[in-house]
């Protein structure tokens, strides 16, 4: 082994295995790990965030008639070519903006091109604009076998598909939508959240758990996993909005504008007496959390579903919490921001009651704490807040 490999490999055994954090997606950034394509240039600086970065839509999309993996071995655009030979036929222009149409399925080669350390994987979920617009988007790489996971030491092309399900919207070159975080998968040993780890964490507040004794006997006591439970009750008033059900039939969203009516798209859900809300198969409702949810800065967290044995629903699209979500460092306690769940219910009507419980929080360690947290020092849209639609609507 010659002394530059030797010297390589010291460095990397002595940095934990975990999230990246903001500062080592710059490094990539500015060592060409992570480049953009020439139409595009640099890398913009409000692309890199606390733990991903976003990724922006290139220069055209293709529409195609069925959703695909490519395989091992086999590229996107091949596969896109044996499905359809003349696909390249009907390429949609992005440069000066273009319709997405709801119900149909797009597959947009995205500006970014990535080459990845041999011990170091990619992980996408979409923006959280992108979720709460019911927005499906699933990142692709050639050679893939699963949606959303780029393997350790790829290199070459990133694609998203696109598949508007409950409004037609606007896009363009250069329009976010989903975003890449990326995981030291090797390194030094990881560092599980233990029990001990945990109770700290609770104790001086940096996450908040209210179950009682007897809830967490129920669902479990797991170190890093926190259950979530929707709040259908809001201030316990007949005048409290709980929720959002999207409308049918509606105008397109120009993704670009951060002034339409949310009556116009939105049908509002107003709190009753008995707190509950009958799901619609197939409708999107926009709910939100009964908790207060804040991640640590040496942590970031995802949504994941609570157990399909207590309901055929999903309430979560784009869940991942950067660092610093909900946390407030002049205190280094939680603050007051709840999560917003995007609900669909799938086969049959499904009841929900308020306070019931509908998904977990994971929590995970950083690799390092990061140097840039969210709310602070960035432009973060959803600190603090409550039940808030995306950043397309204006806000009461």
């Amino acid at each position: 082994m010659d002394a530059d490999t030797a010297s390589d490999v010291a460095i990397r055994q002595s940095v934990y295995t975990g999230i990246l954090p903001f500062q080592a997606i710059r490094e990539m950034v500015d060592g060409g790990d992570i480049r953009a394509t020439e139409i595009f240039g640099a890398i913009e600086a409000d692309q890199i965030q606390p733990a991903s970065i976003d990724l922006r839509l290139g220069s055209h999309a293709y529409p195609v008639d069925t959703s695909f993996l490519p395989g091992r071995g086999v590229k996107v655009l091949e596969k896109m070519e044996d499905l359809d030979p003349d696909f390249q036929r009907f390429k949609i222009d992005l440069t000066d903006g273009a319709v997405l149409e709801q119900g149909r399925v797009y597959v947009v080669p995205l500006a970014e091109f990535i080459s990845l350390k041999s011990e170091v994987a990619a992980f996408a979920n979409p923006k959280s604009s992108t979720g709460r617009l019911d927005i499906l988007t699933r990142l692709i790489a050639d050679g893939a076998t699963h949606f959303d996971q780029v393997e350790d030491g790829y290199k070459g092309q990133l694609y998203i598909e696109i598949a508007p399900r409950s409004f037609s919207v606007v896009v363009k070159s250069g329009t976010r939508l989903n975003q890449l975080r990326f995981r030291r998968t090797r390194g030094s040993a990881p560092r599980p959240i233990t029990g001990a780890d945990w109770k700290t964490l609770l104790d001086d507040g940096s996450v908040v758990d209210t179950r009682s004794a007897e809830e967490k006997s129920r669902l479990g006591d797991r170190p890093g996993f926190l259950p979530f439970t929707v709040d259908l009750e809001g201030s316990g008033r007949g005048d409290s909005l709980v929720g959002w059900r999207a409308k049918k039939h509606t105008k397109r969203i120009d993704l670009e504008r951060r002034d339409y009516d949310p009556l116009d798209f939105w049908e509002p859900i107003y709190w009753h007496k008995h707190p509950s809300l009958a799901l619609v198969p197939d409708e999107f409702y926009i709910l939100m959390t009964k908790e207060a949810i804040a991640v640590p800065p040496s942590y970031a967290a995802e949504m994941l579903p609570y157990d399909t044995r207590a309901g055929e629903f999903r309430v979560h699209y784009a869940g991942f919490f950067d660092p610093g979500f909900g946390w407030n460092p002049q205190t280094g306690r939680a603050g007051s921001s709840r999560g917003v769940l995007e609900v669909r219910s799938h086969e049959v009507p499904f009841l929900l009651e308020h306070g019931q419980t509908v998904g977990w929080l994971r929590y995970e360690r950083m690799a390092q704490s990061p140097s840039t947290l969210y709310g602070r020092e960035i432009s973060s849209n959803y600190q603090g807040q409550g039940l808030k639609l995306a950043k397309q609507f204006r806000q009461s």
